[in-house]
């Protein structure tokens, strides 16, 4: 049946996932990742760049030496300009600069909070929805689940990127006037919607599952006999025994969410310039990817640890939680 969280339960689940080498090191590089985002400005501010705005005809200082942000290519002919390469150090231009002589470093933590607080808000929305889904179709049953049901169907039917596509096409290019309330192409809101509403069907259908399954517990079917009404037997035995399963796939769904955030920017159909994701800068990198890899790799770091960080927690969670889902 699984674990049911509490002020005691959590703290006991702390302690039982403190003791595993891979969730330590999973938190923290999630800690670093998110500590190091928040630090954008000051990082900006010490290091005197505007990631913002085009710097083409900038210079940088390394090791007393003034040098231009654009360099001469390497080719016998010397003929165009290259970004100023990395020399790792901890100062200005650590990582080099981009086609337009930005900081690459300073976009990189800049990109990272915006890539993370639009997949930690759209997973947190997906999860609301999904969830009053799933306890309306799997604890009033009928035909309100019949509905539901059919309308996850038809939205699990359409390809998770086709559909986020479809739709940030139609809203990126015209923004949405919704009444009184206008969003505008820039606005983070729109990705959000959007992200959340593509991975409602797939977080709704195990929740609607564990409510049917909660549904029938003697537990649930001794409180219907004592009188309790809906909305009690909801609040005292429904959500508190959900949550488990709520909290296991948080992580899951926050990993999604920011890989379809950074696939949304990097097709220029989320973040839109001259703000930073982590999409948006590969696909800056795009075509740099030959002279100054780094640009383009850099924020593809970052993904693949934040996604297997936040795997790897996800897995920890579902053993600890459901151990007898953990062989599945």
């Amino acid at each position: 049946m699984g674990v049911r969280v509490g002020e005691n339960g959590f703290l006991r689940m702390v302690r039982a996932l403190s003791v595993k080498r891979d969730v330590i090191f999973a938190i923290a590089a999630l800690g670093l990742v998110v500590l190091a985002s928040l630090c954008a400005p000051l990082y900006a501010r010490v290091a005197g760049v505007d990631p913002f705005s085009s710097n083409v005809a900038g210079t940088a200082v390394r090791h007393g030496q003034t040098l231009d942000l654009m360099q001469p290519n390497d080719n016998p002919l010397h003929l165009g300009l290259t970004p100023l390469g990395p020399d790792w150090s901890a100062g200005a231009y650590s990582l080099g600069a981009d086609s337009q002589g930005r900081d690459v470093a300073s976009r990189l933590l800049y990109g990272g909070r915006s890539s993370l607080l639009i997949a930690s808000a759209a997973a947190f929305l997906c999860l609301c929805l999904s969830g009053s889904i799933g306890i309306c179709a799997g604890y009033f049953g009928g035909w309100v689940d019949i509905l539901l049901s059919r309308l996850l169907d038809i939205l699990w039917a359409i390809p998770v990127y086709l559909f986020a596509i479809s739709l940030s096409v139609v809203t990126v290019g015209h923004g949405i006037h919704l009444g009184f309330v206008t969003l505008g192409a820039d606005s983070f809101l729109i990705p959000i919607g959007i992200i959340a509403l593509v991975y409602v069907p797939y977080a709704a259908r195990p929740l609607r599952a564990r409510v049917l399954s909660l549904s029938r517990a003697d537990f649930v079917t001794a409180a219907r006999g004592m009188g309790a009404s809906d909305f009690r037997i909801l609040r005292r035995e429904i959500l508190p025994n959900l949550a488990p399963s709520m909290v296991v796939l948080a992580p899951l769904v926050l990993a999604l969410c920011l890989l379809a955030e950074s696939a949304l920017s990097f097709l220029s159909l989320g973040v839109q310039a001259p703000s930073a994701s982590w999409g948006t800068l590969i696909q800056d990198g795009e075509g740099l990817l030959y002279t100054r890899p780094i640009v383009a790799i850099a924020p593809g770091v970052a993904i693949v640890i934040t996604v297997l960080a936040l795997n790897i927690l996800g897995n920890a969670l579902r053993d600890y939680l459901d151990p007898k889902g953990a062989g599945r």
